[in-house]
């Protein structure tokens, strides 16, 4: 199994973000709660380097609960700003404002030492495509004027926006990498929506899933498709019994495998398996040491 996905607005969008972030006074970084280390783009942390930072745990009702705390825990103890932030509710968005405008204070005391009049602070919203940036937008507006969609690449251009009297946002595309070195890392960048289906392997990939499911959470694709434990040790017969189950089939009564591996890759994305974290809390790369 290889995944591969950098489409040429990527690059532009690369280089449009080198080209404002001299404009931001904080640069809010969203990444995917159930998969923190998978979902951070090595290249926007070059990018971004020592430009103070805040960052969101974004989908978290779709993650593990305690997995996120002890996550927040581990941002927080590298003196980084962290937040968590449930995409359907919004929960916690309000308390991100507070939070971009306090990364920003030693800023804000330079000015006033200056005698320079404040202005509202600017801040850029970066992320992996389908991260949830332009709903979580739409949460701190209060309207729906960043627009949304359930596929990655869905925000192309890039805007400012007034959040209340004291912050200005400006929205950029969902970017990931060139090349994906890490093959486990790129599988749950597919799974959890952030890699067009259309350029992955689905049978390579949702039979990886089901594995994984299989191995970790039996009880939960037990209880959700009323399966008999133990399940069968072959993706492709847990697949059959789903079909079955659901009943996705063809003409003549053979299983529709295609329609039983979208169900379950929707079903898991959709958080209808349960609540998952797939990066274990700790395995974050070593900090740079200061000065590099």
């Amino acid at each position: 199994m290889h995944i591969h996905w950098f489409p040429g607005h990527m690059a532009k969008a690369h280089r449009m973000i080198r080209e404002q972030l001299k404009l931001v006074d904080v640069v809010i970084e969203l990444l995917d709660a159930r998969i923190p280390v998978s979902s951070a783009n090595p290249v926007l942390d070059e990018i971004i380097d020592r430009k103070p930072r805040v960052i969101v745990l974004n989908k978290a009702d779709l993650a593990d609960p305690v997995a996120t705390e002890q996550w927040l825990g581990i941002f927080r103890a590298r003196a980084q700003e962290a937040v968590a932030v449930e995409s359907v509710s919004g929960g916690s968005a309000k308390l991100l404002i507070g939070r971009t405008e306090q990364a920003a204070k030693d800023k804000l005391a330079a000015w006033a030492a200056k005698g320079i009049r404040a202005r509202a602070v600017r801040a850029m919203i970066l992320g992996i495509p389908n991260v949830g940036k332009s709903s979580l937008i739409n949460r701190l507006l209060g309207t729906a004027t960043a627009r949304t969609g359930d596929k990655p690449g869905v925000t192309r251009g890039q805007q400012w926006l007034k959040i209340g009297k004291n912050l200005e946002l400006l929205d950029t595309p969902g970017v990931l990498w060139p090349k994906f070195e890490d093959q486990e890392a790129a599988f749950k960048l597919a799974i959890t929506g952030a890699i067009s289906d259309e350029v992955f392997d689905m049978e390579k990939v949702v039979n990886r899933l089901t594995e994984l499911l299989r191995e970790r959470y039996p009880e939960r694709v037990s209880g959700r498709y009323n399966l008999t434990l133990p399940l069968p040790e072959n993706p492709a017969a847990i697949l059959e019994l789903i079909g079955s189950r659901r009943g996705c089939l063809k003409s003549g009564g053979a299983i529709d495998y295609e329609k039983a591996r979208r169900i379950v890759l929707n079903e898991f994305r959709d958080g209808k398996l349960g609540r998952f974290t797939l990066d274990e809390p700790g395995s974050l790369p070593e900090e740079k040491p200061s000065g590099e």
